[in-house]
């Protein structure tokens, strides 16, 4: 051992310089990594070798760079020092990929004369997802081996790359035989041999520019980065590698990163990956979960062909059971044609459709969810309904299957009590369309036993979801906080306020849709149906808009009948008429004189109920953290996810402002309404951000 870095070392295998790095549990590139890396290099260049190999421990090369640091100042070396050192050691370097190479982990394969990567590895560069831009040749290096059109799609993206594809892009020169590390080993080793010495990428030139290519890979990414700063900018790098002299387009990308990684999208962004990691666990929680390879459905409409179509993508054999045959053929012939439109439109391989057929076994009768691992219903939100079928299933189910629940609403306690398995029921909560959306909504009950919840966050696991644990309560973490929001867009509405007001300040905040648009997209149907079953317990003092209840009660259920909160006889959303009428009678008889809001009002209102219902659900419970809030309402509800969501996002703001809005609040739910703790939910991030700004300035 030539080397011994705390978190890298070297070794010398029949010629070649192997270095190690191993900083678990996933490599990053940590200031102890860089210095040992250039320690290391260093070692290695003095010596006769035939080349040096990098290659990481454990399950990852490197999976990127230490997030933590980057809202502090760099401690040297930093990444950049490091592939330059990698560009002057005399020896050909081979990177040698497994797991993860992403962000500056990618960086520093690119830094290399060559990469071989591992059949299972991934490849990319996410610093566009956290608010910044590559900032060590990520921009630069990657164009001349994939191209200014394709390169401009990978950094904006920020996807993850499979190593075949890698391979067919031109990211990677070649796969080794497995993930092992002698197989890196000898692959990088072949690669050496193959090679006519040293390969600095920021030497090579950029392929032939296709114009149009190129423009269509920039419109794309600006449409799907929303537009934000650090998207366009990413473009505008890209674009130089072609342009400009590598030195320097390299220093310019390296300016741009130190900029926006101290902006505060940036760190939102950050806080948001951290509550995403965050939200997969249960404090105190141990428990060893179940292996589930057999799962049944019931309810083979809309949701429940989402949820299978999820379901089959991860390799699950699934059984969908419908109330008849009729029912039946038509979800099996649905699931079926969506596999089919797959492969017509690229999305999968003909293999891979017909491997989930395969997978796939509908049916109408519930005795042949026996043997499943776990049952998922997905039938029509009526709880009668759900305890009957819950009933039939436990007497069906083998010992220890799971009972699962898809309901929005709900109180799953009710229906694990007419089961003889209470500890194996749990909510598992999709948002449609459930193979698209990625949050999922996982409910314990007060039985819930922690290896089922255990077994639950394995699943969201396997199925790519990005799972929060909610306690039971109406309407769980997310639909309880967004009937607030709407509630309260609703009180906009008769004081004064026009759908469109209401739905055009949303969008300008930056959600995805405005609430009306969003409940006319989904059907006004379903909120009218639970405040049907909600009447007989409501306050009679509690303050209540009876306008949805007139939309309904005309037949207007949004898009689908052609009416809602606006008119859809052109196909597209336009204020109606009818709409204007039924408001304007619903006021009067109120006796409301309507007031005029500003965008500005209309947002503070909206964020402030909120927040107000947000700190209630912290403090009933019903969510573990904070952060769990923020990621289920921009997962699940288009809140804006460069605002890092709304706790976050309020933890920036005045505290004068923050009081204005919860004034607002109040004042319009009425005296009956519940105020939640607003100040104490912000005050841990409130000091955090105190935190970040001592470090931002260096103070140690």
């Amino acid at each position: 051992m030539i080397c011994d870095e705390s978190v890298v070392r070297t070794e010398i295998l029949n010629g070649f310089g192997i270095v190690t790095i191993d900083n678990p549990p996933v490599n990053a590139g940590s200031t102890a990594v860089r210095q040992g890396l250039l320690a290391c290099l260093a070692e290695a260049s003095k010596m006769d070798l035939q080349g040096v190999i990098i290659i990481g421990a454990g399950r990852s090369f490197m999976a990127g760079s230490d997030i933590k640091e980057f809202g502090a100042p760099l401690v040297p070396p930093e990444l950049p020092q490091v592939i330059e050192a990698i560009e002057d050691c005399p020896h050909p370097v081979c990177a040698a990929i497994h797991g993860a190479a992403l962000g500056g982990g990618f960086e520093l394969a690119l830094g290399c004369d060559l990469r071989v990567a591992a059949p299972n590895a991934v490849l990319g560069l996410p610093e566009v997802t956290l608010g910044m831009v590559p900032g060590a040749g990520g921009t630069q290096r990657l164009p001349r081996l994939v191209g200014v059109a394709d390169a401009i799609d990978l950094v904006c993206s920020g996807r993850h790359v499979p190593a075949p594809e890698a391979l067919d892009l031109g990211m990677v020169d070649a796969l080794s035989a497995s993930s092992e590390a002698e197989d890196l080993i000898a692959a990088a080793q072949d690669a050496i041999r193959a090679a006519s010495g040293k390969r600095r990428l920021r030497y090579l030139p950029v392929p032939a520019v296709d114009p149009e290519a190129c423009k269509a890979a920039e419109r794309t990414a600006l449409r799907r980065g929303k537009g934000r700063p650090n998207v366009v900018e990413a473009v505008a790098l890209v674009k130089l590698s072609a342009e400009l002299p590598a030195d320097h387009a390299l220093l310019i990308e390296r300016a741009a990163f130190q900029t926006f990684r101290f902006e505060e999208e940036a760190f939102a962004l950050r806080h948001l990956f951290f509550a995403e990691r965050a939200a997969m666990r249960v404090d105190g929680l141990q428990a060893k979960p179940a292996e589930i390879t057999q799962v049944g459905l019931v309810g083979g409409g809309t949701m429940g062909q989402g949820i299978c179509r999820a379901m089959l993508a991860a390799g699950l054999r699934v059984t969908l059971v419908e109330r008849d045959s009729r029912a039946r053929d038509k979800a099996a012939h649905a699931i079926v044609k969506a596999l089919d439109d797959g492969v017509a439109k690229g999305r999968i391989s003909v293999d891979v459709a017909e491997q989930r057929k395969a997978l796939f076994t509908p049916s109408a009768d519930l005795a042949d969810l026996a043997e499943c691992d776990l049952v998922l219903e997905a039938v029509f939100e009526d709880m009668a309904v759900k305890k009957e079928l819950f009933g039939a299933l436990d007497a069906i189910l083998k010992p220890g299957a799971i009972l699962a629940t898809n309901t929005s609403y709900l109180y799953i306690d009710e229906m694990a009590a007419v089961t003889s398995r209470a500890e194996n029921v749990v909510g598992l909560h999709f948002f449609s369309p459930a193979d698209i959306m990625k949050l999922l909504e996982v409910v314990r009950t007060k039985d819930t036993s922690a290896d089922t919840l255990a077994t639950a966050l394995n699943l969201a696991k396997k199925l790519g979801k990005q799972p929060v644990v909610a306690r039971v309560a109406e309407g769980f973490i997310g639909n309880r906080i967004y009937a607030a929001y709407r509630r309260h867009a609703e009180f906009l509405i008769e004081e004064g306020a026009t759908p469109q007001d209401v739905d055009t300040a949303a969008t300008e905040f930056g959600f995805a849709m405005g609430p009306f648009a969003v409940g006319d997209m989904s059907g006004l149907d379903i909120a009218w149906n639970m405040r049907k079953r909600q009447a007989a317990t409501r306050d009679p003092a509690t303050r209540y808009v009876e306008i949805p209840d007139r939309l309904c009660e005309a037949g207007r259920f949004g898009r689908k009948t052609n009416g809602g909160w606006y008119d859809y006889d052109t196909g597209e959303a336009h204020p109606s008429d009818a709409v204007a009428a039924i408001i304007d009678e619903a006021r009067a008889a109120k006796g409301i004189t309507r007031h005029v809001f500003s965008v500005e009002d209309i947002q503070d209102r909206l964020l402030g109920a909120i927040l107000n219902e947000a700190a209630l659900v912290l403090e009933e419970g019903v969510a573990q953290r904070s952060g769990d809030i923020d990621v289920t309402l921009v997962h699940g509800y288009g809140f804006p996810r460069w605002t890092g969501g709304p706790i976050w996002w309020a933890s920036g703001q005045p505290m004068k402002r923050i009081k204005a809005m919860m004034a607002a609040v109040s004042t319009a739910a009425g005296p009956k309404a519940p105020s939640g703790s607003v100040q104490d939910m912000l005050a841990p991030l409130r000091a955090e951000r105190k935190e970040i700004d001592r470090r931002k300035s260096g103070d140690a």
